[in-house]
């Protein structure tokens, strides 16, 4: 019978890494290191959730080649959570319930990372995710502090696009969000940034997922005639909205996520309706050796180049800290594992970039690993503060602008 799409992804999914490499099960009876991940391999996220999974994988076959984490080799098992906080859950629960994974990486989208982290603070594992939503900072989803976000937070976007909208000369901003944490986060921290800086904003509207037309709630914010307007949105429902807006005729600029004015929202829509639109989105470490090793491996891995998915190069850093922790703590308990969470990753030790480099490192004392999708300074909520890039269509075309720095 032949499988769809979603079954077969399933399967790469939660047996592909067992079969590309079955010395991951067991080195000579000894345990493995159980790893959870759930990403979006389908759903809004599926544009980088493949290649976020593909790069983990390598990150793993990078670990296990070197010796594995305390002398342990790491294992991995991926759900895909269909960018769903519902199937999220599920693929918690299975991961935590049946395959007894110690940690869970690689959530996504806000909704989910929310979701699922009670049943991992439950559970007392870690959760390491690319979500923006502030809540997960803070109780009660990181009220155990187990829970690290190597994405920028819905506020410090919000404070870039205030940064970009002030470098562009926009002077009359609305705003449109999406329903969800995300979304709503967002634009509310460009609420936040943008009036403390003694500035306005003429209309805001929030909007409900799965509409097959944004035309009312569109109307209502071009009829405050805007400048710009700056959306918390992701690419189906832009793809809509903007379609829409081009109809209407009425010039605006818009400014939005990078994950949503990607090269698909081109390819959906054409050059004349994406012109001069700009993405925001984190950047990796760019410049960093760290980054440079990545990007071989995922070329390798994908055909492709690491700058075309953000969250790969967090992944692949998701595994490596996780890694460097266990090796670090000479154990596989929670408590002892995030005890060195910072203790690897932030300021202080020899400054390390590759896994056997800091392997080899910590036997002579304290590291300070510099990652491929930032520097990898947890802050006392557990988030990474990496950089932004201003993204602009030209002819269809998407690059980059400039670099903002928050």
């Amino acid at each position: 019978m032949k499988k769809t799409r979603r079954e077969f992804l399933g399967t790469i999914g939660a047996t592909g890494i067992l079969l590309a490499a079955p010395s991951i099960l067991r080195a000579q009876g000894q345990e493995s290191f159980r790893i959870g991940a759930i990403l979006p391999l389908t759903g809004s996220g599926s544009t980088f959730g493949p290649g976020m999974l593909k790069s983990m994988q390598a990150a793993l076959e990078v670990v296990n080649a070197a010796g594995g984490a305390a002398g342990r080799k790491l294992e991995l098992i991926s759900e895909d959570d269909q960018t769903q906080p519902q199937s999220g859950v599920l693929a918690a629960k299975k991961l935590i319930d049946a395959n007894r994974v110690q940690a869970i990486i690689g959530t996504w989208a806000s909704s989910v990372s929310l979701a699922v982290a009670p049943l991992t603070n439950d559970a007392n594992i870690l959760l390491m995710h690319t979500s923006g939503a502030p809540a997960l900072s803070i109780a009660p989803a990181n009220a155990k502090g187990l829970a690290y976000r190597f994405e920028a937070t819905n506020d410090r976007y919000g404070r870039a696009f205030a940064e970009v909208c002030a470098r562009e000369g926009f002077k009359r901003p609305a705003t449109m969000a999406f329903n969800n944490a995300s979304g709503i986060g967002n634009v509310e921290g460009f609420r936040k940034a943008w009036e403390a800086k003694g500035n306005k904003i003429l209309a805001s509207v929030v909007y409900e997922p799965n509409q097959a037309s944004y035309r009312s709630e569109l109307q209502k914010v071009l009829a405050a005639d805007p400048d710009v307007i700056v959306m918390g949105s992701y690419l189906a429902d832009t793809t809509i909205i903007l379609r829409e807006w081009y109809q209407s005729g009425q010039p605006v600029k818009f400014v939005m996520p990078g994950f949503a004015a990607n090269p698909d929202l081109a390819k959906a829509l054409g050059p004349d309706v994406v012109e001069g639109i700009i993405g925001v989105n984190s950047i990796p470490n760019e410049t960093g050796i760290a980054y440079a090793t990545f990007d071989e491996a995922y070329k390798k891995a994908t055909g492709q180049p690491g700058s075309t998915n953000p969250y790969a190069a967090m992944t692949w850093d998701m595994i490596h800290t996780l890694a460097l922790a266990i090796e670090a703590a000479q154990s596989a308990d929670t408590a002892a594992i995030n005890a060195k969470i910072r203790e690897i990753a932030n300021p202080e030790g020899k400054k390390v970039f590759t896994y056997a480099e800091a392997k080899a490192a910590l036997k002579n004392g304290q590291i300070d690993f510099d990652g491929a999708s930032s520097i990898l300074d947890f802050d006392q909520y557990g988030d990474a503060s990496p950089d932004f890039g201003a993204n602009t269509f030209t002819n269809g075309q998407l690059s980059r602008k400039y670099v903002v720095r928050i």
